[in-house]
């Protein structure tokens, strides 16, 4: 990890923002692995700062649950269990069903267009997966915030955040066949959404999140 970009003003609030940034990211792609202890001197040493952004950052990570605080430990990436992933997929997958759903009733005619257009961007990906993830996000995101509902909205990309280190592919997955197969069941999601077809939508994206998290539950199982 380097150090984060100082901002002209030098606050250490935007400090422990972007401190916080470069930690979430690397508890979710794997870097920083389920039980790694965060130690407050080792970071400010590690970033070149004081204990206090570091300590800023360190509490959002807790508030987004990315780690938990221990006595005598300090912050621990949190270690999710198997019962708890299951619900966190099983709710996941319904409320991202949910919002396709009233996202098909809802969107505007420019809504719909910029989704395509995000899909169109997706499918000409073909051989990286960092890359596909930004696009995928960004798909998803869209069409949480299309079913209008800042409730679901919500509960959608925090489930997804928090769900993020347990989706990622193994490292030796062929980067072409998982892109390929994502971005055909998005079309199904999208030309259901863009014909206003609600349960197709609905059933589109609870069978395309259901096959996802089926292999986050076998990667689990392998632990």
């Amino acid at each position: 990890m380097g150090k984060p970009s100082r901002k002209e003003d030098g606050s250490q609030a935007t400090l422990g923002a972007q401190i916080y940034e470069r930690l979430a990211n690397e508890i979710i792609v794997g870097t920083l692995p389920p039980g790694h202890r965060l130690d407050e001197q080792g970071l400010a040493t590690q970033f070149g700062v004081s204990r206090t952004p570091i300590r800023e950052a360190l509490r959002e990570l807790g508030a987004r649950k990315l780690i938990e605080f221990v006595p005598r430990r300090g912050g621990v990436v949190t270690q999710v269990g198997r019962d708890t992933l299951i619900d966190m997929l099983e709710a996941e997958c319904e409320i991202e069903g949910l919002c396709a759903r009233l996202a098909a009733h809802r969107m505007s005619a420019l809504e719909k267009g910029h989704l395509e257009e995000v899909h169109e961007r997706a499918a000409m990906i073909d051989d990286s997966l960092p890359a596909y993830f930004e696009v995928n996000k960004e798909f998803h995101d869209l069409i949480c915030a299309g079913a209008h509902n800042a409730t679901l909205n919500n509960a959608a990309r925090e489930l997804r955040f928090r769900l993020s280190p347990f989706r990622r592919p193994q490292p030796r997955t062929d980067a072409a066949s998982v892109i390929a197969r994502s971005t055909t069941e998005h079309a199904a999601i999208v030309a259901a959404i863009l014909g206003g077809e609600q349960e197709r939508a609905y059933e589109a994206m609870r069978s395309h999140n259901a096959r996802v998290n089926l292999g986050a539950m076998k990667l689990l199982q392998t632990k």
